[in-house]
């Protein structure tokens, strides 16, 4: 089979399209008869070896959708240890949701991994509730333009989005959020008394100018961030003003499968529905991918990026 193969930690130029043996299924796994890969911004970090970085040579991608070999359903999957980049995948069954009729391969893969984040960062760290104002980070990205939609479908009374460009901003605001500000500290301004909640995938210094913008007894909860929350935020501020940080990592939610599955359900569901939709920022061949790392390192993306492994 065709895949792209990272040797040596680096640079997009290290990953190369090679041809590999098919990986074997082991216990609790099903082969997955590849169409798309999604490409997420930690694939950028594992490549340059900087974060949980794999034995090498190694195949990186987090989330594929395909045909499952033996029963042939539509079926898309998060892979904890990569493999995605590939035209087969092992993907454990646990982790492993049938595609409803009605929702494309694309949107099957654009939705899961970054849907599945957000949703769970808003409800179940954020506690999300009907009439909550909500500031969101880095809005134009593959979580954040989801989360713009979600808090919107799940009855939030406002959504503002940070974004970096105007057109990254005014893709936001086509998202129905009421407002795009280009930096986290202007929230103050366009949310006068705060976000009830923030949902913040940057960390550092943006964390912290988001977290001075959550309103008394809101919350702020970190998806991805790097760093400790210590060195920039302190205990008597949270108390002071009575919000609080909380944490979200889809390895735990995939360690909960009634919650993962749930999940999954009800993004369908509103997708179903109209109410949630994955943009495809570009669908690039497997000869391209380093092109696309790079596309993405430089903030040129909005939305999901994704491999056509056939291509």
């Amino acid at each position: 089979m065709r895949a792209v193969v990272l040797r040596h930690f680096g640079g997009p130029e290290e990953l190369r399209p090679e041809t590999v043996p098919e990986p074997r299924a082991g216990e609790g796994e099903s082969l997955v008869d590849v169409t798309y890969a999604g490409l997420n911004f930690a694939d950028l970090e594992i490549r340059e070896g900087v974060y949980a970085p794999p034995a090498l040579p190694a195949v990186l991608g987090a989330d594929v959708v395909g045909r499952r070999r033996g029963d042939g359903r539509r079926v898309v999957a998060l892979l904890r240890q990569g493999g995605g980049y590939a035209q087969v995948a092992a993907v454990r069954d646990a982790y492993t949701v049938e595609v409803p009729d009605g929702i494309d391969d694309a949107q099957a893969v654009g939705l899961l991994e970054q849907g599945c984040t957000a949703y769970c960062a808003l409800v179940t760290a954020g506690r999300l509730r009907p009439g909550d104002s909500v500031g969101v980070a880095a809005a134009a990205g593959g979580v954040g333009h989801l989360a713009v939609q979600l808090a919107l479908a799940l009855g939030a009374r406002t959504v503002t989005g940070v974004a970096s460009t105007a057109r990254k901003r005014e893709f936001v605001r086509s998202l129905g959020a009421q407002a795009a500000v280009a930096e986290p500290r202007e929230l103050a301004e366009a949310v006068p008394g705060g976000v009830d909640l923030y949902l913040d995938s940057v960390g550092g210094a943006g964390l912290t100018a988001g977290l001075a913008a959550v309103a008394p007894f809101g919350r702020l909860v970190s998806v991805g961030g790097r760093g400790k929350v210590s060195d920039s935020v302190a205990v008597d501020e949270l108390t002071d003003r009575s919000v609080g940080v909380y944490g979200l990592w889809m390895r735990r939610v995939l360690e909960a499968p009634s919650l993962f599955a749930r999940t999954a359900d009800r993004l369908f569901a509103l997708a179903a529905a109209g109410l949630l939709t994955a943009r495809i920022d570009r669908v690039v061949p497997l000869a391209e991918v380093g092109a696309a790392h790079a596309a993405m390192a430089a903030r040129e993306t909005m939305g999901k990026v994704l491999v056509d492994v056939r291509a």
